[in-house]
């Protein structure tokens, strides 16, 4: 029964990976807004009620696809800072910034669905929330051991923040312990930054306007880790 039950395992788990496999491409075409369980279905000659055994709806191989897209994203991310010297914050920055820019020019349409438009009448569930903050961890690591071995030095070219937003900098504070409200904003701005030039360029905005794009990234990101105060 065991052998049995096991082997029962492994086809479920394929056809699973099949499916999504196969949601990802039509991800490409209709987008997360146009997914349809009955489409993939057909395209595996599978009755439609039989994907329901895997997938209940629509928003169940949404999350799956989010999940995995953010687990994908947050493993490049590691690998990308775990691959650095500890104490080379700069360089552990800028190697998290590209592999961020990098991962989203390979998959456009999963970066799209992370970090694109939300998807009408979808609400991502809390099964999200561990994988979209892989990456953020690591970008919290990052200024933690900077302030901990008294290495990040911000300059001082910002107005103080106004004591106002100490209870969201305190959120923000779990991923980065020890970091002043000053130093919270700063991070803030910086990985918005990031992100904002990583969707401009998915997104097209930069079409016509910014040619030299992997150049100006390296400089916007170099820019925003002086603006945090890392070691060069």
């Amino acid at each position: 029964m065991s052998a049995s039950r096991t082997a029962r395992e492994r086809v479920r788990a394929e056809l699973i990976r099949e499916i999504t496999e196969i949601a990802r491409r039509h991800l490409t075409v209709d987008g997360a807004a146009g997914l349809s369980l009955r489409a993939v279905a057909r395209e595996m000659g599978m009755v439609s009620s039989a994907i329901y055994r895997y997938f209940p709806s629509r928003d169940d191989l949404l999350t799956t696809l989010i999940v995995d897209g953010y687990n994908a994203l947050g493993e490049a991310v590691e690998k990308a800072d775990a691959a650095c010297a500890r104490d080379d914050y700069m360089g552990r920055w800028l190697a998290v910034c590209h592999v961020v820019r990098g991962w989203a020019l390979a998959h456009p349409h999963e970066y799209a669905l992370l970090y694109g438009s939300p998807v009408p009448g979808y609400r991502a569930p809390e099964d999200t929330i561990a994988p979209a903050t892989r990456g953020v961890a690591v970008y919290g690591r990052i200024l933690a051991d900077a302030i901990a071995a008294e290495r990040l030095a911000p300059p001082a070219i910002l107005p103080e923040p106004p004591a106002t937003i100490t209870p969201d900098a305190d959120t923000v504070r779990t991923l980065i312990p020890g970091a002043s409200d000053d130093v919270i904003t700063r991070a803030v701005t910086a990985w918005t930054g990031l992100f904002g030039m990583v969707s401009f360029e998915v997104f097209g905005q930069f079409t016509n306007t910014i040619n030299h794009r992997a150049e100006f990234f390296e400089h916007t990101m170099t820019c925003l880790a002086r603006l945090l105060g890392l070691p060069s």
